[in-house]
């Protein structure tokens, strides 16, 4: 039995197809159209009686001989991307990656953001939101969402970046599988300090536990200095109401910090002068330095990658931009140098404005290829005069070759072919 919506389809392509009478070869019959209805995609288009109805349009429909002899779908309640961008997210059970080789500039699209997850992603209705602030303070208080609202906000750009972001172990990866759980936004919300200072902190209050609502319960200790200075209590991204994935319909953010002390969902927040060792930072999120660990390691260092050439693309000779993003959770990114020659030497790349604190930073170099086999990289240095370190030196110092805060410097090895290979396996 064809159901309404197919006829609908059917009707409506046929009207279009109607209107190209111009092009002899734009053919198609009404059994093909059934046969591809459930695998259309979706547009808004007009029946022959002027209605406007958002119908699934088979793919061949969509590329028209001429898109003069034809009107365009009409306005939609939501933008989509073009069906012929084929960016997405690399998936797996607790996380997906951002594409960071597809991407122009430094703001992340809100769909492409990575995420981590630690028991799903839960279901909050915004109505019956509520963040307690408890424990240390002189005024113990519950906020609904439209409390948080309420108070003056702030916006903000920065990255977000889990903690755990490093992996190699062959040739063949792109720059999304080698660190794709970093991205950037533009943040919007109330400045934790101004809810410190609405509950009022009592004098000896040192640390704060921050605690999510999803299945995991993922709670973190953050210590106050860090609550005082740049935290936000965040309910929107890229001018919108932030994701669910994200942790809608508000989180924690603290620029330049490791992922997961960002804590979504955030249901509670108590004071105390203490950390509470939890789970996330004693058994999870802990990182082995040479037979000692290293616990409390909040701030992501600097680190920077060459997103363009990368993994799979092949070059040809000649003159090529070298393209990347370059961060650092300790300040601003104030150069990033550039080893065409496998790091016999080093050249400053340009760096795009404005430069922010905490933030993504996009750099180009300009770089004649002229056949020969080499090894390009990309080297950060922040305003603490970090500079990011070697592969090799990364893996000596740590005694290992990969873990959480892994920033070594990432190598691409191109061949006289122009093939472009990681070269830190």
């Amino acid at each position: 039995m064809i159901s309404i919506i197919q006829h609908l389809l059917i009707s409506t392509m046929e009207d279009l197809i109607s209107t190209m009478e111009d092009e002899k070869d734009y053919k198609i019959s009404r059994r093909a159209l059934l046969g591809v209805a459930a695998t259309a995609a979706v547009v808004l288009v007009q029946t022959s009686v002027g209605k406007v109805v958002q119908a699934a349009v088979p793919q061949p429909l969509i590329l028209p001989p001429d898109p003069t002899k034809i009107t365009g779908a009409g306005p939609s309640l939501s933008g989509q991307v073009s069906a012929f961008e084929k960016s997405a997210r690399l998936t797996s059970a607790t996380s997906s990656r951002t594409p960071l080789q597809d991407l122009y500039g430094t703001i992340t699209p809100s769909a492409l953001h990575f995420e981590r997850h630690h028991g799903g992603i839960p279901i909050i209705d915004p109505q019956k939101y509520e963040l307690m602030i408890h424990g240390m303070v002189d005024r113990p208080l519950v906020f609904t969402l439209a409390d948080l609202k309420r108070f003056p906000s702030v916006t903000r750009t920065c990255f977000i970046e889990c903690s755990g972001n490093f992996r190699n172990g062959k040739e063949q990866m792109t720059p999304q599988e080698i660190c794709g759980l970093t991205s950037q936004s533009e943040w919007t919300g109330v400045m934790l300090s101004t809810i410190f200072r609405e509950v009022g902190i009592q004098p000896k209050a040192s640390w704060f536990l921050a605690e999510g609502s999803d299945a995991a319960v993922m709670t973190r200790s953050i210590p106050m200095s860090k609550g005082w200075d740049d935290a936000m209590i965040v309910y929107a991204q890229n001018g919108e109401a932030i994701r669910p994935e994200q942790g809608y319909p508000a989180r924690l953010l603290l620029p330049g910090w490791e992922g997961n002390t960002c804590v979504k969902w955030i249901r509670r927040i108590e004071v105390s002068d203490a950390p509470f060792m939890t789970r996330e930072e004693t058994s999870k999120y802990t990182e082995t330095v040479n037979g000692m660990v290293r616990q409390f390691s909040f701030v992501m260092d600097a680190r920077s990658i060459i997103t363009f050439p990368a993994y799979p693309v092949r070059l040809e000779r000649g003159w090529i931009e070298i393209r990347g993003i370059a961060w650092s959770g300790r300040g601003k990114i104030i150069r990033v140098e550039i080893s065409v020659d496998n790091g016999r030497s080093w050249s400053l790349a340009d760096l795009q404005g404005p430069v922010l604190d905490k933030a993504h930073t996009a750099f180009r170099y300009l770089w004649e290829w002229k056949g020969n086999e080499t090894g390009i990289m990309s080297r950060a240095v922040d305003e603490t005069g970090y500079v990011q370190p070697l592969y090799e030196d990364l893996c000596k110092a740590r005694g290992s070759k990969g873990g959480y805060h892994f920033n070594p410097v990432t190598k691409w090895r191109v061949g006289k072919s122009g093939e472009v290979l990681l070269g830190n396996t």
